[in-house]
């Protein structure tokens, strides 16, 4: 008979995110229908404005990759499959022991140790960042027009409208990422150092949308011995 007060605990930590939208957000749902907008705003089942939990994971990835080797790591890039699951004569020799994880073929860098590649799964989970206020009817078309960059011109009978969330609302989008029980001890540190370059959200951000501020991200005291980890040992 199986006891469940004696299974394994699966240990999962959690990361608190509020991100405040400093200007207006653009994150838009292909397909969708009911709205005048060519590009309407992607909402949940609840109809509440959404970040998606993909969108966040992908650019925080993409943050931690350059962070990773800027410290010197060897970093196998995303999201082509042939670089992220590189063969032995391509990773640098001081890197193979600490590339290799028990129980998976090949090579895995820091980054795809916590996010994942093709094989080996990722070991966090990240939420969608749901704003929880009512904004049915307050949402915002914003018109464009699409230009030749040739030209320099405006494209004739190009108009296009975007909906967008309200201007300078400072609305809060609130979620979590998870850290699985096999999680890296350097992923915390290295996922909230890449949190801190994440400025913006959504789409048409050279625009002027999806600019954001993080609100009261958790903090890894300077004096923690997981920064020393984040260093790549040197090799005679």
């Amino acid at each position: 008979m199986i006891n469940l007060e004696n299974l394994p605990q699966n240990h999962v930590e959690k990361i608190s995110l509020t991100a405040l939208i400093d200007t207006a957000l653009c994150v838009g749902a292909g397909g969708s229908s009911g709205s005048l907008a060519d590009k309407p705003i992607v909402r949940n089942a609840k109809r509440q404005l959404l970040i998606p939990g993909s969108q966040l994971k992908g650019r925080l990835r993409h943050e931690c990759e350059k962070l990773a080797r800027a410290l010197g790591w060897q970093i196998f890039e995303s999201p082509s499959a042939e670089k992220l699951c590189p063969t032995e004569e391509q990773v640098e020799q001081k890197f193979r022991e600490v590339y290799q994880i028990p129980g998976y073929k090949g090579f895995h860098c820091i980054v795809s140790q916590i996010f994942g590649n093709p094989i080996l799964p990722s070991r966090i989970i990240v939420d969608d960042l749901i704003c929880l206020q009512d904004l049915e009817d307050l949402t915002v078309l914003r018109p464009g027009v699409t230009i030749n960059r040739a030209r320099r011109t405006a494209v004739e009978k190009k108009l296009y409208f975007l909906e967008t969330s309200p201007i300078n609302a400072q609305l809060p989008f609130e979620g979590e990422i998870h850290l699985q029980a096999d999680c890296p001890p350097y992923a915390k540190a290295l996922i909230l150092a890449g949190l801190h370059h994440i400025n913006a959200l959504g789409g048409s951000k050279s625009a002027g949308l999806g600019w954001l501020t993080w609100k009261e991200l958790p903090k890894v005291e300077t004096n923690d011995s997981v920064w020393a980890s984040l260093i790549p040992r040197k090799t005679q």
